[in-house]
């Protein structure tokens, strides 16, 4: 009893403290907004062709009142053309920029980190080269469409509001205007579009891409074109076909199975059995398993790839 009376309790700070348990997609979510804050470009050229546009919007606007006076002797559907012509010319702009940054960035994802040697420091971190490659894949292939459909949106908006704001300054009306420019619609097919084609649908060539990334010493973007234009030469001259060729190109242009979100580019009526027609077919998902294939590759060679 007198032993146990005269036992010191343990000291709190001597107990051994368990560490604090990290959510599985912490570091997923930190390794995204490490890629964000070192390639700002992924936001800053989408956002710079933005302003160039609306730039020259402005000044393009002192014609709008003669433009409109113009469209109301036209039929409807040659209205909503006329319209929606600059509107158009922003989502397209915006897309081709943000498909050029996405092509870009996957050669220099793994690459640049051998290159500069700080896959020496991110390695040390616990961060398994499976979600640094994840994290890198889900920029082109989720966060610039998203990015590129955010500030098309934005910059349409601001457009629709000067546009209002002249044609008033100038005493006329502004309902053609909104009837024939369904901005909402425009803003769905636009968000199916860059989700479904520019995303899921280009997943295998940023897979491909982040694949030669991570195995390149050099020279990524050639390594990148010429074994896909080696194996057309080679179709050619030993089958006389070029089904590798048509292959690509059907990939590139969307094909048929996303002719649909391919047309929402240009405000074609998209309905749900179109979108249903797209997420069902093989050549979607013959591509993402594909892709899947390129990054588990790409994981592997960051495993045992060290600095150039």
């Amino acid at each position: 009893m007198n032993a146990e009376s005269n036992a010191v309790p343990e000291s709190f700070d001597s107990q051994p403290i368990a560490p604090a348990a990290i959510a599985p997609t912490r570091p997923f979510y930190w390794s995204v907004q490490r890629e964000l804050w070192e390639n700002r470009s992924i936001y800053i050229a989408p956002l710079a062709v933005a302003a160039v546009i609306l730039f020259s919007f402005l000044i393009s606007a002192i014609h709008l009142p003669s433009k409109m006076r113009a469209a109301l002797a036209l039929d409807p559907m040659q209205q909503q053309e006329l319209i929606g012509k600059p509107y158009n010319f922003v989502a397209l702009s915006i897309m081709a920029t943000a498909i050029i940054v996405g092509v870009f960035y996957s050669l220099d994802a793994l690459h640049g980190e051998r290159r500069d040697r700080s896959i020496l420091f991110w390695k040390s971190l616990p961060v398994s080269d499976l979600t640094t490659v994840l994290s890198k894949a889900s920029i082109p292939i989720v966060i610039l469409p998203l990015l590129a459909f955010a500030i098309t949106v934005a910059t349409q908006c601001i457009m629709l509001l000067v546009g209002t704001a002249v044609l008033l300054a100038s005493g006329q009306s502004v309902a053609t205007l909104w009837t024939h420019l369904p901005l909402f619609q425009m803003s769905l097919m636009l968000f199916c579009h860059l989700l479904g084609v520019h995303g899921l649908w280009y997943a295998p060539f940023y897979g491909w891409l982040l694949l030669v990334s991570g195995w390149a010493r050099r020279a990524a973007f050639l390594w990148a074109a010429l074994p896909l234009l080696a194996i057309g030469v080679v179709e050619k001259i030993v089958f006389n076909t070029s089904h590798f060729g048509a292959l690509l190109a059907s990939r590139l242009t969307g094909g048929s199975e996303g002719a649909a979100l391919t047309g929402s580019a240009s405000m074609h009526p998209l309905t749900y059995l179109a979108l249903g027609r797209f997420l069902t077919s093989p050549g979607l998902w013959i591509g993402l398993a594909i892709a899947a294939a390129f990054l588990a590759a790409a994981v592997r060679l960051r495993r045992y790839q060290g600095p150039i």
